[in-house]
């Protein structure tokens, strides 16, 4: 067996380096003078087989099909060629009458180059012709769709930019066999990609690199590969303008509803029926957020805090209301509390403790102070020098008086409160004050964040 393929490669080689005869300037004639290179399809077109053979890529960039942030693959539409030299053919394109003719695929020698990445098999239509030039270079070029896999990282979503790598590589011939190079720039195939784009969806194509790389093995081989990296941006308008300004319209709204009074108005209502619409709206837009187990995106984030801040909000809510409705039934607030709240964390919300107020003087016994009194005095010698009618009628004016007194010193406890209940609703309205200052500062650290990102983003590009 070893002797016979001696014999073919020695009898191949002197018909493959001479020049084709072509009897007639046409196709036809032309097509029967390679019909023994045909015969040769199964052999690497080379007359020294230790000589590699060089083999040229290209691609363009037609469409991004789609990006599956849960599967990691990225999807788009190619148009790759290649190019290589078929030592075993050679022709005087004046006595063919041609230059380039089309030859079906099987049968010519192709080389097996692949794509690394490749998760599912080419669906694109296919091309059965290459085509092959007078001085023996094959010119291949076939669409391909690309499901490939690539690690997306999503937590700048959805002002993401990822890196998608296409590795094109011999499935089993070495360097010293296959070697690869780059058609053209790198420069060239991102320009012509932008330029022939036909299809982006929601995301735009930001760069193309390349670059030549030599796997060795344990074996003392190697094997050459070309990595092209493609940089792909998402449109964040569409997220933007239907996620991020809507939670920062209805957390601005739960904002201003802090100037509500809490003695006059039910804030809880107010907050309740936000808290319920975010929720809703949360729910209907899902379906805009990703999906995967790899990292939390950052907008998850601050959508999850604006609904805890919102919870948050309410909860308080409820706490100073139920301080102003029954805080006067509560016993006295421990002294830390009064400490840390009223003297500490008040001063710093800008509402200082209030002062003791002063002890009203209380009768008690209207009779007894009669005794230490100008008026009593004044009253007994009337007493004395009137008659018992105008007695009996000051001593009605008298208890009128004295009951008088007590309704208002009762009418007053009653809307001063007491000292206990006082302290427990200006440890609220602390509290309160406290929130929305912590609310403040996040809706400005929020906003100032996005648009930076926003912008860096846009001027990365």
């Amino acid at each position: 067996m070893l002797i016979c393929g001696f014999l073919f490669l020695s009898t191949a080689a002197p018909f493959s380096s001479a020049v084709l005869n072509c009897s007639q300037p046409t196709p036809a004639s032309l097509l029967r003078s390679l019909e023994p290179v045909f015969e040769l399809k199964s052999l690497r077109p080379v007359i020294n087989i230790s000589v590699p053979t060089r083999v040229g890529i290209e691609f363009t960039l037609f469409g991004i099909l789609g990006v599956d942030e849960k599967s990691q693959v990225l999807t788009t539409f190619i148009w790759e060629t290649l190019e290589w030299k078929n030592e075993f053919t050679s022709w005087d394109p004046v006595e063919c009458g041609l230059e380039w003719i089309a030859i079906a695929r099987d049968l010519l020698w192709v080389p097996d180059i692949v794509i690394n990445e490749f998760m599912e098999k080419n669906s694109a239509p296919e091309v059965p012709y290459t085509y092959l030039r007078y001085d023996g270079l094959v010119y291949d070029a076939k669409p391909v769709r690309v499901v490939s896999s690539c690690s997306l990282n999503i937590y700048l979503f959805p002002f993401d930019v990822q890196n998608c790598t296409f590795t094109f590589n011999s499935y089993i011939h070495r360097s010293s066999a296959i070697q690869l190079e780059l058609l053209g720039t790198y420069e060239q195939i991102f320009q012509a990609s932008k330029e022939e784009m036909a299809t982006q969806g929601e995301w735009q194509l930001v760069g193309i690199t390349s670059e030549r790389v030599v796997i060795p093995t344990l074996e003392g081989y190697s094997y050459d590969e070309l990595r092209f990296f493609v940089a792909v941006k998402r449109h964040s308008t569409m997220y933007v303008v239907n996620l991020l300004i809507p939670s920062c319209f209805l957390i601005t709204v739960d904002l201003f509803s802090f100037m509500l009074p809490v003695q006059n108005v039910d804030r809880s209502l107010f907050k309740m029926t936000l808290v319920l619409g975010y929720t809703v709206f949360l729910l209907s837009t899902n379906d805009l957020l990703p999906i995967t187990g790899n990292t939390i995106p950052l907008i998850n984030v601050f959508l999850s805090l604006c609904l805890t801040l919102m919870v948050t909000s309410l909860m308080e809510t409820i706490f100073i209301t139920n301080l102003q409705r029954g805080s006067a039934h509560y016993t006295p607030p421990p002294r830390w509390i009064k400490g840390f709240i009223l003297n500490f964390l008040g001063r710093l919300a800008g509402i200082p403790p209030k002062p003791e107020p002063e002890k009203d003087l209380v009768i008690k016994n209207p009779d007894i102070q009669e005794n230490f009194s100008p008026v009593s005095k004044e009253n007994e010698t009337i007493e004395r020098k009137g008659t018992q009618k105008e007695h009996e009628t000051l001593q009605v004016l008298k208890n009128l008086s004295r009951d008088l007194q007590a309704i208002h010193h009762h009418v007053i406890l009653q809307l001063k409160g007491s000292p206990s209940s006082e302290e427990w609703i200006q440890i609220g309205l602390v509290i309160d004050r406290l929130l929305f200052i912590f609310y403040i500062f996040f809706i400005t650290v929020s906003f100032i964040s996005i648009i930076i990102i926003w912008v860096t983003s846009y001027n990365s590009v």
